[in-house]
């Protein structure tokens, strides 16, 4: 057999071979046994079986994964472990759910109390002297409900704002206090005391400003944003003039007196 009819493997059965089909080049595609250097591709046509020559060397095998129609390997997806549900195979689902936000509407039918409001001294003041004004408000705890839950609102006086009746404000962090729990002489300045600059009758007003928070029951406060107000009113102040002059009688006897 010529080595141009191709390298042929023997075979146990008998091939009908045409060798005007497939015919090549002297390439010594020498064998010995199976393990030729060549390898024929062997297809059936019927009649005939057509042999022909690949480049590949038999009896080497790959590992490559097939390929699509692209050249590309495919995917292979991850496998999903199962949930472990425990020795009873029971998975449950479940939520946590957490006091909610609360807001000042939320909050608005708990008033802090009114505050009170005096002045030194009472219902009194001298032009281009100080008036000592006194306010006087407490933190205060209100039980109820909030979006369905039983909570306790606190209130924390931390501004106190008057309104002096003649146009100006003062603002402070405290309510005041009196000249003698000061260890001051009447008519010095204190940290809520206001100079009146003409005679006259000012209606004084004080406006508290309120921290507000919330505890749901677990001792712990939760701030509500912004502030609560709650406002004083109807405290007037008669400003008087002081001249040098000798009476018979203070203005509060007699306040069509000289002066008053």
């Amino acid at each position: 057999m010529s080595k141009r009819l191709g390298c042929i493997l023997a075979t146990a059965a008998v091939l009908s071979i045409t060798p005007t089909t497939h015919a090549f080049a002297d390439e010594g595609c020498g064998f010995s046994g199976w393990q030729s250097a060549c390898r024929a591709d062997v297809g059936e046509s019927g009649s005939s079986v057509d042999v022909g020559r690949s480049e590949s060397q038999p009896g080497k095998a790959t590992n490559k994964e097939p390929r699509s129609d692209s050249g590309a390997a495919p995917r292979t997806e991850a496998p999903v472990e199962p949930e472990d549900c425990g020795p009873l195979n029971r998975c449950i689902d479940y939520s946590v759910i957490g006091v909610p936000d609360v807001t000042l509407a939320d909050i608005a039918s708990f008033r802090p109390a009114q505050p009170t409001l005096a002045g030194e001294p009472a219902g009194f003041g001298v032009v281009g002297m100080p008036t000592n004004l006194l306010a006087s408000a407490s933190e205060q705890r209100i039980p109820g409900t909030v979006l369905g839950w039983d909570v306790t609102v606190r209130f924390v006086p931390v501004a106190y704002v008057f309104d002096n009746g003649d146009g100006t404000t003062t603002r402070a962090t405290t309510g005041g206090a009196s000249w003698s729990s000061l260890g001051q002489g009447q008519f010095t300045p204190t940290a809520t005391s206001h100079v009146y600059q003409a005679r006259g009758t000012y209606p004084v007003s004080v406006t508290v400003e309120y921290e507000a928070s919330v505890d749901f029951g677990s001792g712990t406060w939760r701030p509500v944003p912004g502030v609560v107000r709650a406002e004083a009113a109807g405290y007037g102040v008669r400003v008087v003039e002081v001249r040098t002059a000798l009476v018979d009688r203070t203005c509060v006897e007699d306040p069509t007196g000289p002066g008053c």
